[in-house]
């Protein structure tokens, strides 16, 4: 009896080590799920557009390249907050990520050459302009007064005017009330148009298209079938007024607690992101606008040389003496680019 006794308690004590061991190597192990840096994103768009997919490719790379320290977690349709209220946030700390372009006229005015209707023409344009000496200004400014640092850029393709009855002059317009975003020379613009422009949160779109508190609004193809317009509207009005991008950014203070490792890391994934962006948006755009057609939207050619010359001078007056100055360089630039390519 003794003998079963004294090996009973040698088996509890062997079970108790054993189990105590297990306890000491389970909390000692690596918390994986927990990564050094958590970047929170806040897009506009859903889970569909090639932003929100860019952002999940982005995601995926820097935490495989970063083996875990870094985790980006990306809130599509407005989840976490409205353009202007993501970079307060970012601002404060309290988000990391998103993507903007005009809006940041709201914190220094050369923002507005992001957007500006009709001043480029097509995408060659648009890249003159980014990597010209008055884009890299804007990237520069991004940072000292906004607080974000560009990661790349999105083509978005140019805005068209969608409505419920045909647009193909200036005069149709006929102050109809268009949404617009918080930007000064969108207003600007189509107030000379003779229009009611609105400005308005993306979000906030569909339903007062719906209720018919606004009667229009304008957006490139991809905004336009993503948030489901078709439903609401019939026509594509292809006014072309604005060839626009945005740029992916990240909070300049966020980028600065990075180690350089990782700060190197990150700008290489946005160059990564960009490119994948791109080739998803000129498979894409073709794919859009057959999708809207199948959808029982109506595509309307315009006189475009009546929109810019109608709206030009307004333009143009609107801008203060140092952006006047910017937009006769960029004009030049555009014509001497032209004639060399002849």
């Amino acid at each position: 009896m003794k003998t079963k006794s004294i090996q009973t308690c040698i088996r509890l004590i062997s079970y108790s080590v054993l189990g105590l061991l297990c306890l000491i190597l389970t909390n000692c192990k690596p918390k994986n799920e927990e990564p050094e840096f958590l970047l929170r994103t806040a897009l506009l768009v859903n889970e569909e557009h090639t932003w929100f997919k860019a952002f999940s490719y982005f995601g995926q790379i820097v935490e495989e390249r970063s083996k875990g320290r870094i985790k980006v977690e990306t809130y599509p349709s407005e989840q976490l907050a409205k353009e202007i209220e993501a970079i307060r946030l970012i601002q404060a700390e309290v988000i990391d990520m998103t993507t903007t372009g005009s809006t940041l006229t709201n914190w220094f005015e050369v923002a507005t050459f992001c957007e500006l209707p009709y001043l480029m023409k097509d995408s060659t344009d648009m890249n003159l302009y980014i990597k010209s000496a008055t884009g890299k200004l804007m990237e520069t400014e991004m940072i000292e007064k906004a607080g974000l640092r560009a990661l790349g850029h999105f083509e978005r393709g140019p805005r068209h005017l969608t409505s419920n009855r045909p647009i193909r002059h200036p005069d149709d317009l006929n102050g109809m009330i268009i949404r617009v975003p918080n930007v000064p020379s969108f207003v600007t613009t189509w107030s000379a148009l003779g229009a009611k422009p609105t400005p308005m949160a993306f979000s906030e779109v569909f339903t007062s298209l719906q209720q018919g508190t606004i009667h229009a609004q304008e957006n490139p193809f991809a905004m336009i079938n993503n948030a489901g317009f078709s439903e609401v509207q019939k026509y594509v009005n292809l006014t072309g007024h604005v060839m626009s991008w945005v740029y992916p950014v990240i909070g300049e203070k966020q980028f600065q607690k990075l180690p350089d490792d990782l700060k190197a890391l990150i700008i290489q994934a946005g160059k990564d992101m960009q490119k994948y962006e791109h080739d998803m948006f000129l498979k894409n755009e073709q794919i859009v606008v057959e999708a809207l057609k199948a959808k029982g939207m109506e595509f309307i050619e315009v006189d475009t040389d009546a929109f810019a010359k109608k709206c030009e001078s307004a333009i143009y007056q609107s801008l203060s003496p140092d952006m006047q100055k910017i937009y006769k360089e960029l004009k030049s630039q555009q014509e001497a680019y032209a004639k060399s390519n002849r």
